[in-house]
C-alpha cells in the first residue's frame, strides 16, 4: 500500500494532485449540501414549509440542545467519513483524471493527426455542452412564453437545497467527464488512425 503511494506520488505532479483534491472536496460540498437538502425537505413535508424555526424556538431548552447536538453529530460523521475516504478517494480521482498512456513513436509528433483528433474532441465536447445547456434552458424556462419557472415549481427551501447539491454533482461530474474524454479520447482517436493505416497498409500488399 505504501509502496503505490510513493509510485504515485513520484509518477504525478503537485498541480494534478491538487486538482484531484479539489474535485474531491467538490464531491464532498456536493455530498452535504444533497443529505442537507434531503433532510430540509423531509422537514418541509412533515413539519410544514414554514414555522420551523419558530417552533425550534418553542421548545424546551433540552430538546433545542439534543436537535443542534444531532444536527452537529451527523454533520462531524460525515467529516470523519470523508476524511477517511480521502486518500483512497483521491488516488483513485487522480487515476481517473491523468491515466498516463503511451502513444507510439509515429502519432507522438504528428501535428496533422493532433489538429485532427483535438478538432473531433473539441466538436463533441461542445456539442454535449450545448445539450446540456439547453436543457437546462428548457427547465429554468418551463413554458415557452417564460412565464414558469423554477420558482413555481420549488415552493420551499428544501427542494432549493437538495436541486443546488445535486446541480452541484452535475457540475463535478460533467467536469471530470470532460478532463476523461479529452486525455483519454484523444488516446483512443489516435489508436483508431493508427488502426485504420494499418489496415490500409495490409490492403495495399
Amino acid at each position: 500500500m505504501e509502496n503505490n503511494s510513493s509510485s504515485i506520488g513520484k509518477e504525478y505532479t503537485k498541480i494534478q494532485k491538487l486538482i484531484a483534491t479539489i474535485f474531491y472536496i467538490l464531491i464532498v460540498i456536493a455530498s452535504i449540501v444533497s443529505l442537507g437538502g434531503v433532510v430540509w425537505t423531509i422537514a418541509d413535508i412533515f413539519i410544514g414549509t414554514t414555522g420551523k424555526f419558530e417552533l425550534f424556538l418553542n421548545l424546551s431548552l433540552g430538546y433545542q440542545i439534543a436537535i443542534i447536538a444531532g444536527l452537529l453529530a451527523g454533520l462531524f460523521f460525515l467529516l470523519i467519513f470523508f476524511f477517511g475516504l480521502f486518500k483512497k478517494s483521491t488516488r483513485s480521482l487522480i487515476k481517473f483524471i491523468f491515466k498516463k498512456r503511451d502513444l507510439e513513436e509515429k502519432y507522438r509528433n504528428r501535428t496533422d493527426v493532433k489538429i485532427a483528433a483535438g478538432g473531433l474532441l473539441i466538436c463533441l465536447i461542445a456539442i454535449i455542452i450545448g445539450i446540456i445547456f439547453a436543457i437546462v434552458q428548457d427547465i429554468v424556462t418551463v413554458s415557452s412564453g417564460g412565464s414558469s419557472s423554477l420558482v413555481s415549481i420549488f415552493g420551499s427551501t428544501g427542494p432549493w437545497v437538495l436541486f443546488i447539491g445535486i446541480a452541484l454533482f452535475m457540475v463535478v461530474g460533467i467536469a471530470l467527464f470532460m478532463i476523461y474524454f479529452w486525455k483519454n479520447g484523444y488516446y483512443l482517436l489516435l489508436r483508431l488512425i493508427g488502426a485504420i493505416e494499418k489496415m490500409d497498409k495490409e490492403e495495399n500488399r
